[in-house]
Order: structure tokens, then C-alpha cells, then sequence
């Protein structure tokens, strides 16, 4: 009996013990986010030989590619290779099936794109689309190289990164799962991986003079796109009554000096899928909170003449938009998300729902309300939520539009004098070539007591596109060793404008993965793989790394 006793408190010790082992998965390289450069990190990773899980927060994969951004911003689109060629000739293969057009015939779609045509049917590529076709697509690499994907996992972002001599040992998520990798990617748009790591970063707006700039820091009087009041409004309830207190979305605080570097952050919104089809929309919905006097700056636009309201519903195919911010009161919801980059989960939820109820009470009240001019309110009515679109979600995108929020201080920082072609980059993986673009930071009274925006930024890269150096994709080597980021990029505010675009975050995801493969090979740090041998693998990926010969 004693025997049988012991041999049972035994069992149960073993178990107990057993019990309180962490258990992990492994793999050669680990990738946090769902984003289109996790994906193509992911595909790249399998195409070198490598094991790789993805751990994604996200439940639906691609960010704002597959969230509602399909107007894609190209730029010059002979240096996009690679991954993400592929997946805009995958786009194209899309709708060379009659099925795609479910709403409307390719025919009557025309071909209008943003700086190249829409089907460009010689590259077999196609640069504008729906949501869910490009939801598919990411959907479909991970069918076809049989990618490891852990959906709706969340870094413990404050005791989950286990660190040794410099290099990640593995990653924990709030759901208690344990990741280790010899490699790990921070794919996220927040770079909350880089963050828990100890990489060093930078938030907001550097001083013009930190890098010798001359589109960084507050901007005031500078007014680029449109996007800014061109009547004197007054940001008072009482007209000119400064006594009576501000409008909703009005700062009462010093916008700063023209060339001041600040801690602020541009603007979000989310990017609408419209649908004008009877058979296909529904009605704007009434935030529970809704307030129509939060429009009351709108309302004294329209009522100076302003009707510009539908220059960026931009067509998308299967009558539908990819509908963007556009004037000086839209769907960007200026100087409400300061604090996103660096909140908790639990904030940045909050800063989405009060984004979300800002931008679907704006549409309410554009589609309604009778200070809204009534040609205006008959053509909104003729427009809703594609119901066809994000249907787990009413119809509205599960991906807000982080434009920016951490960005890395890494190896190399990319500056506008890299976008400007000014600095010799000696190690190339990929190729930037959009405007210098940055949204409004905020919206200030001026001196003479007019509202006004500040921070929109719109400049073109000066000799065309430009290099981003692999420097900008590496931590410091002191800081960890074995970490890539190819979002939140090491690069200055303004830098970050031009680079921060769909495609050239999937080239910089594959160019990541490609050298991280390389790392594992050689069995060396991130900062230490040789270009030479970098530069022959993207080469042979595909990857454009000089401007192509016209």
C-alpha cells in the first residue's frame, strides 16, 4: 500500500513539474505581423529553404493592401520587382476572369490609376483593386508555400521578448505562446517587436536641423495638396467670438516654429470601399454617439463655397472606391492619434473605435444633414458601404490607415537627401519613388484668429526614384543583432513619406527575408551580411535596385 502511495505522489510530481515547463515552437525565422511585407517575408523565407511561422495579430492578412487601400500609390512602377510585381500581375490574373466582374463590366471600369493606368495588359499587371481580390491573394501564397500562420497573436509587449548577448531568443504572446528563431522580422506598421526589443526609435517630427532637412518639423505656412482652408473660417462656436470656445477638432495649442521637430504624428483615417451599385451598398450607419455640431467647421466650408467632397473617391473596379481623405475637412482625423505609436492595446483600440465613430458620423452627416449643400447630399445618397466588402465588420475595414508611428534609428537613416539622390547609397535592396508625402499633423488658429491645417507635404523625389539602403532595415549592432524591420524603417519623418508605400513595404519585406536567410547561412549577424552576396540574391528575386534604362 505504501508502495502504490508513493508511486502515485510520485506521478503526481512529475506531472506537476511538467506542468510549469514552457513549451515553444520553433522555427529558422520568425516574423511578428500580418502586413503585405510579413507575407512577402514569409513566401521569400520558404523560397530560400527556410522553416518560418508568422505570428500575426491580425485576423485578415495584408494591412491596408487588402484593408481598402487598392488606388495603389505606384509611383514610377518599372522599379517595383520582385514579390511585389508578383502580386499585382496576381491582381491582374484576378480579373482576367469574367466572374471578378460581378457588379459592373470591365468594359465600362476604364483604366484610370494613380501615375500609370489602372491594367497595364503589356506587364501583365494590375495596380487597382478590391479588397477582398487582394485579401485572396495573400490568402493564396499562404495555401500555395504552405505558410505557418498564427492569427489573432499578440506580443506581450512588455515581458515577451527574451533577449541574450544582443539577440532575440524568442517571442511571447499574450496568449502564453512561445516562439524561437534564430531570425525574427518586425513586420507591423507600429513596430512594437523593434520597441520590446530595445531598439532605439524615433516618434513625430525631427527638427529640420537634425538632418540638415528642409521638409521635416512643423510646416506652418507651407501649403501643399489642396488640403488646407482657402477661405478665412472661424474655429469659434460663435463665428469670431474667441470667448465662446472651439469647434470640435480645433487646437488651442502653439502649432510651433516652421522648421521644430515635435513629438506629433500624421494623420489616420480609414481607407472606405464605396459602392454606388444599388444591388450593392448600405447605408452610411449612425454612430451610437453621434454628434452633428463635431461637423460644424464642414459645414462653414461648404457655406464659403468649397465642393470639392468627391475628388477622391477614386474608382476601383465593380463600381466601387477606394475612398481617401481629400480638402480641409475629410476623413483624416487630424490630431487625434499623438499617443497611438507608443499605447498600450488597450488605447490604440480606443483611439480606432473614436476614429471609426469620427469617420462614419462624418459620412452620416454628409449623406443627412441639411447645413450640407443639397447637390452634395443627393450624390451621397447615391453612395454606401460596399456590402460585398469586409463582411465580418459591417462593411468597414478592419485595418486602420497607420500612415506613421515608430519609426526605427537604426544602421543607416534614410533622410530627403536619399530621396533627393543627393547621398551615394553603397547598398541598395529596393527602390522608393513616391512624392515625399505626409497628411496633416494638426489644425491651429493663426494669429489673425482663421483656422488653419498644418503639416500636409507633397514633394517629388528630385531625380526620380531613389535607393533605400539595406542599413535602413538593421538595428544598431550593439542593440540586437538579429532583428529586421522593413516598415517601420530607420528613416527621417519626411524620408518615411515616400517610403511608407504598399509595394515598396513588400520589396523591403522580401529583402529582409532575403538577408535574414543569408545570416542564418553564414551564421552571422544581420549587420555583418555581405552585400556582395545580398545584392546577387535579390538580383536573382528580381528585385530592382537601380533605375532601369529608359
Amino acid at each position: 500500500m505504501k508502495k502504490t502511495l508513493f508511486k502515485i505522489y510520485l506521478l503526481l510530481a512529475i506531472i506537476g513539474c511538467s506542468s510549469k515547463k514552457q513549451y515553444y515552437e520553433e522555427a529558422d525565422i520568425i516574423i511578428y505581423g500580418g502586413t503585405s511585407a510579413a507575407i512577402t517575408a514569409a513566401v521569400q523565407a520558404k523560397k530560400s529553404g527556410k522553416s518560418v511561422i508568422v505570428v500575426s495579430p491580425d485576423t485578415h492578412l495584408g494591412g491596408l493592401s487588402s484593408g481598402g487601400l487598392g488606388f495603389t500609390d505606384t509611383g514610377d512602377k518599372s522599379v517595383i520587382g520582385g514579390l511585389a510585381r508578383d502580386f499585382y500581375h496576381r491582381v491582374y490574373m484576378a480579373y482576367q476572369d469574367s466572374a471578378t466582374w460581378r457588379w459592373q463590366k470591365q468594359a465600362e471600369y476604364g483604366n484610370k490609376g494613380q501615375g500609370t493606368p489602372a491594367i497595364d495588359g503589356n506587364a501583365r499587371t494590375m495596380w487597382i483593386f478590391e479588397p477582398h481580390v487582394a485579401e485572396q491573394i495573400f490568402e493564396n501564397y499562404v495555401k500555395e508555400f504552405d505558410l505557418d500562420v498564427r492569427r489573432d497573436e499578440w506580443l506581450d509587449r512588455e515581458k515577451g521578448v527574451a533577449m541574450e548577448d544582443g539577440k532575440i531568443v524568442s517571442i511571447t504572446t499574450l496568449a502564453g505562446k512561445t516562439f524561437r528563431g534564430k531570425m525574427f522580422i518586425d513586420a507591423t506598421y507600429e513596430g512594437d517587436l523593434m520597441a520590446a526589443a530595445g531598439v532605439s526609435y524615433h516618434v513625430g517630427r525631427e527638427a529640420n536641423s537634425q538632418y540638415g532637412e528642409k521638409w521635416n518639423g512643423v510646416q506652418t505656412g507651407v501649403l501643399h495638396h489642396g488640403h488646407y482652408f482657402k477661405s478665412n473660417i472661424s474655429p469659434y462656436k460663435v463665428p469670431g467670438d474667441s470667448t465662446s470656445g472651439l469647434l470640435f477638432g480645433v487646437s488651442n495649442a502653439d502649432p510651433g516654429k516652421y522648421g521644430e521637430g515635435d513629438n506629433k504624428v500624421q494623420a489616420y483615417c480609414f481607407r472606405m470601399c464605396l459602392s454606388n451599385h444599388p444591388d450593392n451598398r448600405v447605408p452610411f450607419p449612425k454612430p451610437a454617439n453621434y454628434n452633428a455640431d463635431n461637423y460644424e467647421l464642414l459645414a462653414r466650408v461648404y457655406a464659403a463655397g468649397w465642393r470639392e467632397t468627391f475628388q477622391k473617391y477614386d474608382p476601383i473596379p465593380n463600381r466601387k472606391t477606394d475612398t481617401n481623405n481629400h480638402g480641409p475637412f475629410s476623413t483624416d482625423f487630424i490630431g487625434m492619434n499623438y499617443d497611438y505609436p507608443d499605447a498600450s492595446y488597450e488605447r490604440r483600440k480606443e483611439i480606432i473605435k473614436e476614429h471609426t465613430d469620427y469617420q462614419q458620423g462624418l459620412m452620416y452627416f454628409l449623406a443627412n444633414d441639411s447645413r450640407v449643400p443639397e447637390d452634395v447630399r443627393q450624390e451621397m445618397a447615391q453612395w454606401g458601404l460596399a456590402k460585398d466588402e469586409f463582411k465580418d465588420n459591417g462593411g468597414w475595414p478592419h485595418q486602420i490607415y497607420v500612415r506613421e508611428a515608430r519609426r526605427m534609428i537604426g544602421t543607416y537613416v534614410m533622410t530627403e537627401h536619399d530621396t533627393f539622390s543627393e547621398r551615394e547609397i553603397k547598398d541598395p535592396v529596393g527602390m522608393g519613388s513616391y512624392a515625399l508625402d505626409s497628411h496633416n499633423v494638426q489644425r491651429y488658429v493663426k494669429p489673425d484668429g482663421f483656422v488653419q491645417n498644418e503639416g500636409d507635404i507633397g514633394v517629388s523625389p528630385k531625380k526620380g526614384p531613389y535607393q533605400i539602403a539595406y542599413g535602413a532595415l538593421t538595428p544598431k549592432k550593439e542593440e540586437c543583432s538579429n532583428l529586421l524591420v522593413p516598415v517601420c524603417v530607420s528613416s527621417s519623418h519626411i524620408a518615411f513619406g515616400s517610403i511608407r508605400m504598399e509595394p515598396v513595404f513588400m520589396i523591403l519585406g522580401q529583402s529582409a527575408s532575403l538577408a535574414a536567410s543569408l545570416a542564418i547561412d553564414k551564421g552571422i549577424d544581420v549587420q555583418e551580411v555581405a552585400y556582395a552576396d545580398l545584392e546577387k540574391q535579390l538580383k536573382q528575386e528580381k528585385q530592382v535596385l537601380e533605375k532601369p534604362a529608359k
